[in-house]
């Protein structure tokens, strides 16, 4: 910050840079540990980064109250506050290298230590300091606040008349609460109600009437009160709806009608409703010509008409999700297939009656296809994956999981002709081997994640031709495949230095060394899981620390050769670690004292 001129140090950048130049400066400044950094250079530094923060995010429980006060005091500008009861309010800015309470700033540790750590919930007199504090706010998200009602709810509306988006998962507030945020935020555009057991109808009919210019997404899951009427009232007021996600045993088809009747610009629709059946699919296929995503989960009341319906009318269809629809078949895949051209990405969870030919129609006609996922398709050969190979020449990310007829053939399909390939995920496949990695590696130069668990097939023969012929590989995921050792990851670490996240539990053959390739030839990892290694030892923890400096979670259960030295050695190396997962009998209690926050036990006793 200072330079030296004619003898004397000059305060080159507070002298010249106004406050207005500052503050953006600290706004463009990305990681929090940064910003942190840069409040410690000086009082006006401190205050200028202060006004530059536009979120905030603190834990529900440990004093919220008196937090959310001290907070607003301090940073004024917020717009984006999210509070979440599941994490604990007692270190809400975690400056300090391992979050204890002694490297908090002097005011919140006082404040602390005088609360003593009683932890309670945020209130409504929380809110009302949010309310009173942030009027600048325009999105609030609430997770699990349960103390919350409608009087502190109707604080913020009162207040905070700029809210934008509102998110109260859990939350138990009643319908006065989100009938005032109707009354006054008109500006609302995203209201999330997930677990909010005290609503009913009226309070969402309130929110619709007086939001109806402005709502544009709309979630509701678990509200056991919420019914058809506060969805005809959506139709009737909504006009501008674009996203309805929608989880509900309480729905029927006349909701869903009115949706598609009374929102024509809906582009997002998400349903599971066991009640809803053929005929609300058929309207939403006749009037959501705008429809881009549809996601279907559990029904067991359409048949392939509700596909047939929105491949004929949802011409700009571009994701489709079908999760557990037992009676869906090739014909309505079929039918979007020859509908809907523009589809890029595709989901089938669980649809036992979707087959091979099915998926062969999605190659031939779905060329803009860029994401394909096909979890426990039992019925899905490898002939389907040679037309995706064959059509979908710019797909960029496969996913596979229970796929227990694809095998090597389909895999080499995949990698001959879909040269773009960023992503590939392969669970218990198991004949899926060595040949069709091999081939990803001769022919995906581009790809970044590699995920092939519990394919037992696959050795270090693989990893090899990976290591030479992806060197953008950033994810890589191995766990369980036996076969590989030494070699293969040995050949990870000398050919794709961009690595960051390294799984290789369950890996009986690796060791030392290779671990210590990964050190030498990988410095910018952050996460690596060792578990169930069992010839990886101190030594080799040692080397790898000792080079990658920026690792944030290290997972090393059940690796008998891993002592309470290791662990130490990994504690006092990182000084970015957040998380290390180890049995509690080989953390020293000068190793706890040290980093016990971030320190996590797994089957403590053993």
């Amino acid at each position: 910050m200072r330079g030296h001129n004619n003898n004397n140090n000059h305060d080159r950048i507070n002298s010249m840079l106004p406050d207005e130049l500052l503050i953006e400066i600290f706004r463009h400044v990305d990681s929090k540990s940064s910003r942190d950094a840069c409040a410690l250079v000086c009082r006006r530094w401190q205050t200028l980064e202060r006004l530059s923060r536009d979120t905030i995010r603190i834990g529900g429980s440990g004093s919220p109250d008196s937090l959310v006060n001290l907070i607003a005091t301090r940073f004024v500008n917020v717009t984006n506050l999210f509070i979440d009861e599941r994490v604990s309010g007692a270190h809400p800015f975690d400056q300090g290298r391992r979050g204890s309470v002694r490297h908090q700033p002097t005011w919140l540790r006082l404040h602390l230590m005088a609360d003593g750590y009683e932890p309670y919930c945020l209130s409504d007199a929380g809110l009302a300091a949010v309310a009173d504090g942030f009027t600048k706010l325009q999105k609030l998200t609430l997770i699990w606040c349960s103390n919350a009602t409608n009087a502190g709810l109707t604080f913020v509306a009162q207040k905070c008349t700029s809210l934008k988006c509102l998110d109260l998962q859990g939350c138990y507030v009643g319908d006065q609460g989100l009938r005032a945020i109707g009354k006054y935020c008109k500006q609302l555009e995203v209201l999330n109600l997930r677990f909010c057991e005290g609503l009913t109808d009226i309070g969402l009919v309130g929110l619709a009437i007086g939001c109806e210019k402005s709502l544009k997404s709309l979630g509701v899951a678990a509200c056991a009160k919420i019914t058809d009427v506060s969805l005809e009232a959506v139709g009737s007021h909504c006009r501008v709806l674009e996203t309805l996600s929608l989880d509900s045993e309480y729905v029927n088809n006349k909701g869903v009608i009115a949706v598609a009747n009374g929102c024509p610009l809906l582009k997002n629709l998400n349903l599971q409703c066991i009640m809803v059946t053929d005929e609300a699919l058929t309207a939403v296929g006749r009037l959501c010509v705008l429809l881009e995503s549809l996601a279907l989960h559990s029904f067991q009341r359409f048949s392939d008409k509700s596909l047939c319906a929105i491949g004929k009318g949802c011409k700009k269809l571009k994701s489709l999700m079908l999760s557990d629809c037992y009676f869906l078949s090739d014909k309505g895949l079929e039918a979007v297939a020859a509908g809907c051209p523009e589809l890029s990405r595709l989901e089938i969870n669980g649809c036992h009656n979707i087959s091979t030919y099915g998926l062969e129609t999605i190659g031939r006609s779905c060329m803009r296809l860029r994401e394909l996922a096909l979890l426990y398709c039992q019925k899905v050969g490898k002939e389907a994956l040679y037309e995706v190979g064959k059509g979908c020449k710019y797909l960029q990310a496969l996913h596979l999981v229970d796929c227990s007829v694809v095998g090597d053939d389909a895999i080499c399909s995949i990698a001959i002709g879909c040269k773009n390939l960023k992503k590939l995920h392969i669970r218990r496949c198991y004949e899926v081997g060595s040949k069709g990695i091999i081939a990803i590696g001769d022919n995906c130069k581009y790809l970044t994640d590699l995920s092939i668990r519990f394919c037992d097939r696959v050795g270090d023969e693989a990893l090899v031709a990976i290591g030479n012929g992806c060197p953008l590989l950033c994810h890589l995921n191995v766990s369980g495949c036996y076969q590989i050792g030494d070699t293969g990851i040995t050949a990870i670490a000398r050919g794709c230095p961009q690595l960051t996240y390294l799984d290789v539990s369950v890996l009986q053959n690796l060791g030392d060394m290779a671990l210590a390739e990964v050190g030498e030839g990988c410095p910018l990892l952050k996460d690596i899981i060792l578990s169930h290694c069992r010839e990886i030892t101190d030594f080799g923890l040692a080397h790898l620390v000792k080079r990658c400096k920026w690792l944030e979670s290290c997972y090393m259960v059940y690796c008998p050769g891993v002592t309470a030295a290791g662990v130490a050695t990994v504690i006092s190396t990182c000084v970015n670690i957040k998380k290390v997962l180890i049995e509690k009998s080989k953390v020293s209690a000068r190793t706890r004292r040290r980093a016990g926050s971030v320190i996590s036990y797994l089957c403590v006793d053993l």
